[in-house]
């Protein structure tokens, strides 16, 4: 792994409590903060490009709104047509209309599970959440 050398001012609470924290694993205060860091600011290499900037911003929402977008789910309508779309694809071929309808809303359902999931990793960062608790 290649490693960059950076120089931080931070403010003294927060240093304090990586200190602390370092103090207390028994672990170098550069692996804290390397550890923090890369919790909260998780890879998206995954992710299609036109979500990475919104996955990213949302480690600023509000505690509150990370629970609304974990707990949202695409509208009632569109389930229902992506349930109905899907049932028919097994019984026929869809036409292209059709195809292309049921594209965009797979498409719909993957953004809604990726904002979900990515809401659910911060409120767990947060300590607001645990799989336990499910």
């Amino acid at each position: 792994m290649n490693f960059q050398t950076v120089t931080l001012n931070m403010p003294v609470p927060v240093y304090q409590r990586a200190q602390r924290a370092a103090e207390a694993l028994r672990r170098p205060m550069e692996e804290i903060i390397v550890e923090t860091l890369r919790v909260a600011l998780p890879p998206l290499d995954d992710v299609p490009p036109e979500m990475v900037s919104g996955l990213a911003a949302m480690s600023a929402w509000s505690d509150d709104d990370l629970w609304k977008t974990a707990s949202g789910v695409m509208s009632t309508k569109q389930q229902n047509r992506l349930r109905k779309l899907s049932a028919v694809q097994q019984k026929r071929s869809l036409n292209l209309d059709e195809t292309k309808e049921l594209n965009e809303l797979r498409q719909a359902y993957g953004q809604v599970t990726l904002r979900k999931a990515q809401a659910y990793a911060l409120l767990r960062q947060r300590g607001l959440y645990s799989f336990a608790s499910q």
